[in-house]
């Protein structure tokens, strides 16, 4: 007799829901690794080691590029794909504060605690751009995406009352990108130790006086 439909539908999902869940561990050892010893210095069998599977478990999520930009991405956004941070739960629960230095400080506060998670992996990023086209080609679109982020914060920003009306979106976006961007936490948070606080604080700072 046929084994029934619906218990063959469940352990499809069952082994989908596995896959998904060894994907995450081993993107969060690949980027535990290589957040320790770097993109180069990074091999399978120690992503393998941290996530509890063989290194073939690991070659089979890979290559190594794809990896390095899962890690990024799941570590930053919460989860890998192409979706705009705005777009998050978070995201929507930010831009649906009336009250501008709320939204501001939530803001700041969501942008400090990602780039704490990944100013060390952002800067695996650029380096590795430098050598394969694949993650140069990469990083443009993460880029791109991160513009489109802070040109919707810009907008949210300035219907809030936070920058004036007529404001240069694209303009602003820029430097907001760069102001809060992961080479920021690097040099303040990781190189001159400053606390999440005063980073966070500097944030939002800095936010108001470049847009007011």
């Amino acid at each position: 007799m046929p084994e029934p439909r619906t218990t063959r539908t469940y352990r499809s999902d069952l082994r989908t829901e596995q896959a998904a869940a060894t994907r995450r561990r081993v993107l969060d050892a690949a980027a535990a690794s290589f957040a320790e010893g770097g993109y180069s210095g990074a091999s399978l069998a120690e992503i393998g080691r941290r996530a509890g599977v063989s290194a073939e478990t690991v070659k089979a999520n890979g290559p190594k590029r794809d990896l390095l930009l899962g890690a990024f991405e799941q570590a930053f956004a919460g989860a890998e794909g192409e979706a705009q941070l705005a777009d998050s739960a978070e995201g929507a629960r930010i831009a649906a504060l009336d009250d501008g230095e709320a939204l501001l400080a939530a803001a700041a506060e969501l942008i400090a605690a990602a780039n704490a998670r990944t100013s060390v992996l952002w800067i695996e990023i650029l380096s590795a751009a430098g050598a394969d086209p694949a993650i140069a080609e990469a990083l443009e679109v993460m880029l791109a995406r991160r513009m489109d982020d802070y040109r919707a914060t810009v907008r949210l920003l300035v219907e809030r009352g936070i920058a004036p009306a007529g404001t240069d979106i694209d303009g602003a976006a820029a430097a907001l990108s760069f102001l809060w961007s992961p080479e920021g936490h690097q040099q303040l948070v990781l190189q001159s130790g400053w606390s999440m606080r005063r980073y966070t604080a500097w944030l939002c700072d800095a936010a108001r006086r470049q847009l007011g």
